[in-house]
């Protein structure tokens, strides 16, 4: 089976795409024994060496620069959908018709999908906007919503499999391994993990350590995880050194360890929501896009997160009261129904019979 991933990572987009996608693609490898190709544009920020350190081609689009005509996830592309379209099209002629091409693209919908159309066999969208319409056999979104059934009625064909719900979650093979030794958690705040993901262009890592300072907690320890395109990295680095209970971190590949140690996170929304809760860890939740507000709107009403609301809203003082207040009975709440919702997380199969 030859699958080809059109997915994209840059400062602007962060790697949470890019991410689900090779653990995606590293499962068909070795369950499926698939040969798998990544179709990225060379932007601002990108992981392609990622990718390429993990064996896995790349056919590289060009850098391009800004483009008037483009708004709101369009500008992702850098370019039109229709000029991503040729151009990946004309990237896949080396390496023959694809079975499968999987579409991780919030700047992608119908019309890139219909001009590709002809050029493969079989299309799978991830995504979780429900705002447009797509061209597929298959769509995943592994995110948790209250109107899942009637969410992409309307957007894809009434033929289209739909993959719905965290039990579809793409977790990766740590994820399980770390489960293995799932900690049972008492309430207590002993250790504590910060990751805003890869990026965290407006720095709410730093906003979360200064909370953290505040709480005067030497019995604290608390480990820093930041991505190598994390713009503010040397400054967190800077900050952690001058406080013995802060370890720093950077680009590392073992964070299910991290999350599994701790009593408390303390992070954006989206894929690593799962991530978190199926290891049982409670978390306190900054969205910092748009899109992670109703799904974690959502995961608060299950009781399996904090959710301090978008980033403007959520002050450094603010973070530290819910971390003081939160601490005891709450959080060991928080942690058990998160033991109990993540249970069924990750483990219903994408690529049966593919």
């Amino acid at each position: 089976m030859k699958v080809v991933f059109r997915v994209d990572s840059s400062l602007q987009i962060g790697s949470g795409h890019l991410m689900r996608c090779l653990t995606l693609a590293e499962r068909l490898k070795k369950e499926h024994d698939a040969d798998v190709y990544f179709v990225m544009r060379a932007l601002s920020g990108n992981l392609i060496d990622l990718v390429k350190q993990k064996k896995i081609p790349v056919l590289e689009l060009p850098q391009a620069g800004s483009c008037a005509a483009l708004s709101g996830y369009e500008k992702w592309l850098t370019v039109t959908q229709e000029q991503d379209a040729a151009e990946t099209i004309a990237s896949m002629k080396t390496i023959g018709t694809p079975d499968v091409l999987v579409i991780d693209s919030y700047a992608i919908d119908i019309n890139w999908e219909s001009i590709l159309r002809p050029h493969v066999k079989k299309i799978m969208v991830i995504d979780d906007l429900a705002n447009r319409k797509h061209n597929c056999e298959v769509l995943l979104d592994q995110n948790l919503y209250l109107d899942n059934d009637e969410r992409y009625r309307g957007l894809v064909s009434k033929e289209c499999k739909l993959l719905l719900g965290p039990q579809y979650a793409i977790l990766r093979e740590e994820f399980y391994e770390a489960h293995k030794n799932i900690r049972v958690r008492n309430g207590q705040i002993k250790n504590i993990l910060v990751f805003f993901g890869s990026s965290d262009p407006t720095n709410e890592t730093m906003k979360a350590l200064q909370a953290i300072s505040g709480l005067n907690r030497k019995d604290i320890v608390v480990n820093v995880i930041v991505g190598q395109s994390n713009p503010n990295k040397k400054e967190i680095e800077g900050f952690c050194n001058l406080h013995d209970n802060m370890n720093f971190f950077c680009q590392i590949n073992n964070i299910a360890e991290f999350m599994n140690a701790a009593d408390l996170a303390i992070g954006a929304g989206g894929s690593v929501t799962w991530e978190r809760c199926f290891l049982g860890l409670p978390a306190i939740v900054i969205a910092i896009a748009e899109n992670q507000i109703e799904l974690s709107e959502n995961c608060a009403r299950k009781g399996i997160i904090v959710f301090m609301g978008c980033k403007q809203v959520a002050t450094t003082t603010v973070l530290h009261e819910t971390i003081n207040a939160i601490e005891g009975l709450i959080l060991l709440k928080i942690a058990q129904n998160c033991l109990i919702e993540g249970a069924y997380y990750g483990r219903k199969t994408i690529f049966k019979n593919s």
